[in-house]
Parts: C-alpha cells; structure tokens; sequence
C-alpha cells in the first residue's frame, strides 16, 4: 500500500459549467482513488469562474491555486479545443510560478470528438505541468466523445495499463 490519505484533486478546464469533461474528471477521480487508497478532494471546475481568472486580486482564485498545489494527485482535465487544452485552463496555470507544483503527481487528461487529436495531452497538457514542477508518471488518457457510454470500461482500461507507474510515483514522493 501508498501512504494513507492521498488527496487526490480534480481541476477542470472546461468553460462550460456540468459539462461532459467534469463527467469524465470525476470518473477518473473515482477510480485513481480506488486504484492507490486515496480520497477525493478538493475538485476545482473553473467554469465557476470564469473571467476571475484573469483577475490578478480574485481570492477564489487564489485559494483553488493553493488547493490544486497542495494534493499528493492532480487530475487536470480539459476538452480538446483546437487541438489542445482551453485558453481558460492555460490562463489559470499562467499565474503559477514554475515550480508551483512541485512535488505533485499529475494525470493529464483531454476529452474530445475525434481520435485524431489523441496526443494533445501527450504533447501539449504534459509539458505544461511539467513546467510547472509536477511529476507525470503515467500517460495521458485522452477520451473520445463516443466512449462516453461506456466511461467506466475506457478509465478502467487506461489505469490497468498506467496505474503501475502512478502508484509508485506516489510511493516515492514525499507527503505534501
């Protein structure tokens, strides 16, 4: 087993507010959390907020900084929006400074309608939480709209294949 009480936080990027990518989030929460002992928690949508994140006084904002910087996992999630994750998740993690993450385990996660933008969590969300001093141990999982039926098969399927390289990475770091 992994340290007790893992924390694992969940940060949407979508701009639209009950979406189909917080759907996903909270799958892949569930079952990260099944998967190495931990808790689920704090969840942060920023559809919540909106244009506060481009104000550099909003303590909302502030304090979901603090909150995704403080987990042991952090599972971000974005649609895919021109082949890549949205300006609102990118302008949210532009007021972090570069080793804002330091010592977090992060999952990167995208959800689109059609296969054949499958890497941009590979090649766009990866490097942007690495920048940001986060651990990424596993791939990303990248999400069709057509697998949404059947969400708990597609999850599953990924952690069987990542959920090795997660756990240990959670093994070895050290408690936040």
């Amino acid at each position: 087993m992994v340290r007790s009480e893992i924390a694992i936080g969940i940060l949407v990027g979508n701009p639209r507010p009950g979406s189909r990518t917080a759907t996903v989030a909270a799958e892949v929460g569930r079952q990260v959390a099944d998967a190495v002992g931990g808790r689920v928690g704090p969840v942060v949508d920023l559809a919540m907020h909106g244009g506060d994140v481009l104000d550099a006084d909003s303590a909302t904002v502030q304090r979901d900084m603090e909150l995704v910087s403080g987990v042991d996992t952090l599972i971000v999630v974005s649609p895919t929006y021109k082949a890549t994750y949205t300006g609102l998740l990118k302008a949210f993690f532009d007021r972090f400074g570069s080793v804002s993450l330091d010592g977090v385990t992060a999952v990167p996660v995208m959800v689109g309608g059609a296969p054949q933008h499958a890497m941009a969590g590979e090649v766009h969300l990866r490097p942007l939480l690495v920048e940001l001093g986060a651990v990424v141990p596993t791939r990303s999982l990248y999400v069709v709209d057509s697998e949404l039926d059947h969400l708990t098969d597609t999850v599953s399927t990924w952690l069987s294949r990542e959920g090795a390289p997660l756990t240990n990475a959670l093994r070895t770091a050290p408690a936040q």
